[in-house]
């Protein structure tokens, strides 16, 4: 299996905090069936997330030359997870982000909470320069839980889909799970990503997981997911996506999902 989205590459985000951490996840990956890891730090223009390609690729080697020491069998390879900005072109063109293994593929990460206008002109700028957008983990959005016929209009547009794996399992809560799996249902989504940043956490759930997805999409369409299309993605080659199918919600779910953001809201404001 391959994996485009983790926060392995240490002491620059929320992520590994040291190379130690670090060698231990990627060991632990391997030993489940992963062969190559793209490690994609944060990047939100502004903040302290903010290291840059030259710094990542000093930590990357210093990264591979562990791996060898303790005989881990995987492949790395740098990429970024961007936070949307108007700036991406520009930062792209001066080095400072990363595509995902120096391919047109940029991974890109939208606001959780709340649409962010400029998004869908940032991706149509980008697609009309030869570049092919990923979007991070789509079931996580609050507007796309909201209105999960966005992703459809954005694949149309050639946008491409990143899920969580854990999103499966409800780690990002009820209605990222519920979305998740109409839209792999739907052919809505194209890659799998274990988006790890600690150690002991979703990786060790990922064997399950493919089972389950096996018996629900059948063995071609995961080793799609895992493996087909994250290759292509290294290899900087075209995927040619299956035909999505718009999602409809029945009145369950929609009262489901309605009650699950209320009783959000209602948790966050007895918070404060």
């Amino acid at each position: 299996m391959i994996d485009i989205h983790s926060h392995l590459l240490y002491g620059i985000d929320d992520g590994s905090r040291s190379i130690v951490e670090s060698a231990y996840i990627i060991k632990s990956l391997s030993e489940i069936g992963y062969t190559d890891i793209i490690l994609t730090p944060h990047f939100i223009n502004g903040s302290s997330y903010m290291s840059t390609r030259e710094n990542n690729l000093d930590l990357l080697d210093r990264l591979k030359v562990e791996l060898v020491k303790h005989q881990i069998p995987v492949n790395l390879y740098l990429g970024n997870e961007i936070y949307i900005d108007s700036d991406i072109i520009k930062l792209f063109k001066e080095g400072i982000i990363s595509s995902l293994n120096d391919s047109k593929y940029l991974l890109i990460e939208l606001p959780m909470s709340g649409e962010n206008e400029i998004y869908y002109d940032v991706f149509l700028d980008l697609i009309n320069m030869g570049y092919k957008v990923v979007l991070a983990h789509p079931e996580r959005y609050s507007f796309v839980q909201n209105d999960p016929e966005l992703i459809y209009d954005l694949i149309e547009k050639g946008v491409l889909m990143q899920a969580n794996y854990g999103s499966i399992i409800g780690q990002y809560g009820k209605r990222a799970e519920m979305i998740v799996k109409k839209f792999l249902e739907n052919n809505m989504i194209h890659m799998l990503g274990t988006d790890a940043h600690r150690q002991d956490t979703i990786y060790h759930k990922v064997p399950d997981i493919v089972i389950k997805l096996t018996e629900v999409l059948g063995e071609e369409k995961v080793k799609e997911l895992t493996t087909i299309n994250p290759e292509l993605v290294l290899n900087n080659k075209r995927i040619d996506i299956r035909q999505p199918i718009k999602v409809e919600l029945s009145m369950k779910e929609k009262i489901s999902l309605y009650t699950e953001d209320t009783l959000v809201k209602l948790k966050k404001i007895f918070q404060k």
